[in-house]
């Protein structure tokens, strides 16, 4: 039976490359852009794109915020990407006064340091887990997450520096990188997180 993904659609995200990614491995997808979507779903994926403040305030004007930290806490399998992962922290630099989701301590900060924002291929070094393999992976990005708990760090990558691009804990899985653009390497991710 072909795995069910909700992706959350508050209007901002690429969501059609993800959405072809994961249509590309089988799964039966759906956008959701209201909280009764998100509350069904089995499986629930948060791209984003753009200014930490203005997904925030997108999520809230759309009534998602809760329903979105709901499937968190209700254990459902969630998978962040690029600014869906800088908005389970407490806030970001970028937007000074916006509160994140809050599912983790910490807060995404600027790269200091460099062309900003980083754009291509970095490579991606697993910490741990079964998720993640060696290999490289496709970023477009300003700012990177800085969690308190180095625990849940699952893999680093180095631009003028080391810095977590991705991580993970119980049923959440979030990634700094695109992998709806990291060609098979994404793919790959993508599979075993559908499996989980």
């Amino acid at each position: 039976m072909a795995a069910k993904v909700t992706i959350v659609d508050c209007g901002v995200g690429n969501l059609a490359n993800v959405d072809n990614a994961f249509r590309k491995l089988g799964a039966q997808t759906r956008l959701a852009s209201t909280p009764e979507e998100i509350e069904q779903a089995e499986r629930v994926v948060m791209p984003g794109v753009g200014a930490f403040g203005y997904f925030m305030e997108q999520l809230r004007a759309k009534n998602l915020e809760e329903p979105v930290v709901g499937a968190i806490r209700g254990k459902k399998p969630f998978l962040g990407i690029c600014l869906g992962m800088q908005v389970l922290f407490m806030e970001s630099e970028e937007s000074p006064g916006t509160r994140g989701l809050g599912i983790f301590s910490g807060r995404a900060v600027k790269f200091r340091k460099g062309k900003v924002p980083q754009v291509g291929w970095n490579l991606i070094e697993p910490k741990k887990g079964v998720f993640l393999e060696r290999g490289y992976a496709y970023f477009t990005n300003s700012y990177y997450c800085r969690p308190e708990d180095p625990d849940i760090i699952f893999a680093e990558s180095d631009y003028f520096g080391k810095f977590a691009c991705a991580i993970q804990k119980d049923n959440v899985l979030a990634v700094q990188f695109h992998p709806e653009r990291s060609g098979m390497y994404g793919l790959r991710l993508l599979g075993r997180w559908l499996e989980c």
